[in-house]
């Protein structure tokens, strides 16, 4: 590859059925352990696995949670994405929305790319130096604009979930 050269990847992210992932770059070792206090104080009984993909020194795909198969699972996406200070989170018996904000007031936590349950593809650049995320495709397109019965559903189901009184 020469040194301007850039390949561009689609990497697919598995999303099991009743899991939510979430992506996002960070810049520092503890970014693991911190990540880790920041889903088990967030919400009781949180299922997780994470994965950090460390851009220096021995570069390896650290990883921590609680779920063996969230855990498993976030090594296998972190490994397909394989760009430099990427972590990838899986969570279960909780929301994204339940978990997002403590995620983002982790010290070394730059950006969120994701926080999905849909079908999840990573687009990544790759130079001779490395890979880079440069943006999600986060489920499909939409195919149309809500009519006032989409309305009306949609504020019965977040109230059925119990998000609106």
């Amino acid at each position: 590859m020469e040194n301007d050269a850039v390949r561009i990847h689609v990497v697919d992210v598995p999303v099991p059925e009743g899991v939510n992932v979430i992506i996002g770059q960070a810049h520092f070792i503890k970014t693991l352990e911190d990540l880790y206090e920041a889903l088990v104080t967030s919400v009781p009984g949180v299922k997780f696995g994470i994965a950090f993909c460390e851009a220096s020194q021995k570069r390896l795909i650290r990883h921590e949670g609680n779920d063996d198969e969230l855990r498993k699972l976030a090594i296998e996406a972190a490994k397909r994405i394989a760009a430099g200070h990427v972590f990838v989170i899986y969570i279960k018996d909780a929301w994204p929305i339940n978990v997002l904000n403590s995620i983002k007031n982790v010290q070394e936590v730059v950006t969120i790319f994701a926080a999905t349950a849909n079908p999840l593809q990573v687009v990544v650049a790759e130079t001779k130096q490395g890979r880079g995320v440069l943006g999600v495709i986060d489920g499909y397109t939409p195919v149309g604009v809500e009519t006032e019965n989409d309305i009306a559903e949609r504020r019965i189901f977040l109230r059925k979930i119990g998000y609106k009184k």
